[in-house]
């Protein structure tokens, strides 16, 4: 079945305003604590990514929600979505991170440790986007997400 215009666009929404939001925040921490670049890079880099996560957010939730369902043929266990969660955030987002990264004149050391390091964090970092994913669904009042009170 075709899904309904409304749920796309809350979705679509919902998903770009949790991309935006947790990339910006997340990203400026590993680039000027973890990778060393300057607060000036890291902004430029976190200004650059606003564009293209819009872009990206909606694909990257269709594609994350593929691989929930795919976790799930393994096991509906809370570890499971976790793994499934961080295997698509790491998935997707390494290689998208790093053109970001190299558009803004990051060392070639600077690209590789962030982008490694976002890779490690990311065993953390993907589970939580999953959660504040979730949470932004419904907020928007994402159908399949938002539970009537």
């Amino acid at each position: 079945m075709k899904p309904k215009a409304p749920f796309c666009i809350r979705n679509a929404a919902a998903d770009t305003f949790a991309m935006v939001v947790f990339c910006f925040v997340s990203g400026m921490l590993i680039e000027v604590l973890v990778s060393g670049m300057s607060f000036e890079q890291s902004l430029a880099s976190r200004l650059l990514s606003i564009p293209v996560n819009i872009a990206i957010a909606w694909p990257y939730g269709v594609f994350r929600d593929w691989a929930l369902r795919q976790g799930a043929k393994v096991s509906t266990s809370g570890p499971m979505k976790a793994f499934a969660d961080l295997v698509a955030y790491v998935a997707f987002q390494s290689p998208v991170y790093a053109a970001i990264l190299f558009t803004v004149g990051a060392s070639t050391d600077q690209i590789i440790t962030a982008v490694s390091s976002n890779a490690v964090v990311s065993c953390g970092m993907g589970v939580l986007y999953g959660y504040f994913l979730d949470l932004c669904r419904r907020w928007f009042r994402v159908p399949g997400y938002y539970q009537s009170a």
